[in-house]
């Protein structure tokens, strides 16, 4: 009996254990929540230079070598197959919209809103957040706006567990989904930073394409969190100026954009899936 005591005891710490250690991913996972501590203006002693030297927690903003965003070039893309078709499978939940300082964030706090699988995985649905002009660019081309699609894994085991969706527009027709969401984004203010709104269905975003490409970054914004999987949709799709500007207003935080610099890319392979090849 004691052996068996002993041995539930030290299963219970195992559980406790694994509980840990995906909360602290979960927290490593997250962008800065106070984006005051920094921000995107080149001059600034809190700029993206500097980023790394302002708390010991965002060193890898300097000193990592899988920093996000890069250009995506034809020169370091590799056409593969076996990284499959993305498997998407979002469903309506409960929301909330926040004002985090340098951008708008539509969060599902309640964790039902999906997942997507990578590779045999479930990464499932947490927020959805806006850079303007985008982060990432193609062939040196910088588009309007890039939405990013945050996923988790909350396996402890699995060692990549942030995925991203990056979505590129350009200036155009007005955004289907943004345009559901403008009641919300044009009346936030500084005294009103987050509020509810309701059941929002994210498979409304419009993801589309039979291409897109992959390569492993970091967050783009402190801490730098690296070990990020990323996927970049080459569909390009269309964003009105007025949506942008609303975007960029509501956060009061006086400055025209809110994207990183593009980042050393140190030999990191992009892979292309494409699926009609």
């Amino acid at each position: 009996m004691k052996y068996e005591s002993k041995f539930l005891s030290f299963s219970a710490f195992l559980i406790l254990l694994a509980w840990f250690l995906c909360y602290s991913s979960s927290i490593a996972a997250e962008k800065a929540e106070d984006q005051m501590e920094y921000n995107y203006l080149e001059n600034s002693e809190k700029g993206p230079k500097h980023w790394g030297d302002l708390k010991k927690e965002w060193v890898t903003c300097k000193n990592g070598h899988l920093q996000s965003p890069v250009d995506i070039s034809s020169g370091t893309m590799k056409v593969s197959k076996n990284i499959g078709e993305l498997e998407i499978m979002y469903k309506p939940s409960q929301s909330i919209i926040k004002n985090r300082g340098h951008d708008l964030s539509v969060q599902w706090p309640n964790n039902d809103a999906g997942s997507i699988k990578i590779n045999g995985t479930n990464y499932f649905f947490q927020q959805i957040h806006w850079h303007s002009p985008s982060e990432h660019t193609i062939n040196g081309k910088r588009y309007a706006l890039e939405l990013h699609m945050v996923h988790q894994c909350n396996d402890p085991k699995v060692k990549n567990n942030i995925a991203v969706i990056g979505l590129l527009y350009e200036f155009g027709s007005p955004d289907s989904f943004l345009s559901e969401l403008m009641g919300n984004i044009t009346t936030m203010n500084d005294q009103n930073r987050e509020r509810s709104m309701g059941v929002i269905d994210p498979s409304l975003i419009k993801i589309g394409g039979n291409k897109y490409y992959r390569y492993i970054g970091s967050l783009t914004a402190p801490p730098c969190t690296e070990g990020v999987i990323w996927t970049i949709n080459e569909l390009i799709t269309s964003v009105s100026r007025d949506q942008v500007n609303a975007i960029r207003m509501a956060v009061h935080d006086n400055a025209n954009e809110n994207a990183r610099p593009i980042q050393p890319f140190n030999q990191r392979e992009i892979q292309l899936y494409d699926h009609k090849s």
